[in-house]
């Protein structure tokens, strides 16, 4: 299965729940990032590969005094970070404090230009309209207009990163929905995967077993699934 049929299958047949569970129990129970983090709109669903991207606070636009080259490029690093974006992968940043929007409505229309899959955002979004109209998936802290030009930069992406404590690196299955966005580690996705289908198959039999009349009692002991 190639990574088109993957993310197909994931925004079809999963959801973030029963893909949470099986890491669960596969002992990886740190994977959900913080519940802050939301869909603008209920349907949206992400699904993709991590472009990760490290943003920092800075207190002007241009400071062509610095020690830091970055210091002097407006936005620092967003521009290339946003022009790296391959089909399928999820524009993923964090680090600056929440006090400004990481993302709008143009970097959305290059974004989907590229063919990327989303984005998720330890901060705010503006020119929702935009986004909404576009049909852009976002998972975002939530709508805030106030610019990022003279408050924060990228200073490096495809490099490793941290959310709430859970690790993000490149080319991580990013996964979100109205229940929340969690991190599939590339090591071990095509089991997280099968056992999720597993897991599926069986809360659909629990399902019908619930609308005959079972018990919650009996169809645990019978499906070991509730």
């Amino acid at each position: 299965m190639d990574d088109s049929d993957l993310f197909q299958l994931l925004r079809v047949d999963l959801f973030t729940a029963v893909i949470g569970d099986t890491m669960d129990k596969m002992g990886l129970q740190n994977q959900f990032l913080p519940p802050y983090l939301a869909p603008l709109s209920d349907k949206m669903v992400v699904a993709g590969r991590a472009m990760t991207v490290l943003e920092a606070d800075f207190f002007s636009a241009v400071d062509t005094g610095s020690a830091n080259p970055i210091s002097a490029k407006p936005f620092g690093l967003m521009l290339e970070a946003l022009d790296s974006l391959q089909p399928g992968e999820v524009y993923i940043c964090t680090g600056s404090s929440p006090n400004y929007a990481l993302w709008g409505g143009l970097m959305s229309i290059r974004a989907m230009q590229l063919g990327a899959a989303g984005s998720v955002l330890d901060g705010y979004v503006r020119d929702t309209r935009e986004i909404l109209e576009l049909g852009y998936p976002i998972m975002a802290r939530g709508r805030y207009a106030q610019d990022q030009a003279p408050r924060g930069k990228v200073i490096d992406f495809q490099v490793p990163i941290r959310i709430g404590g859970v690790h993000v690196n490149p080319g991580d299955i990013i996964f979100g929905d109205i229940d929340g966005v969690l991190v599939i580690p590339k090591a071990v996705e095509s089991e997280v995967i099968r056992l999720s289908l597993e897991k599926v198959r069986g809360e659909s039999a629990v399902r019908k077993a619930l609308e005959k009349g079972m018990s919650t009692v009996d169809a645990f002991e019978k499906f070991g699934v509730m």
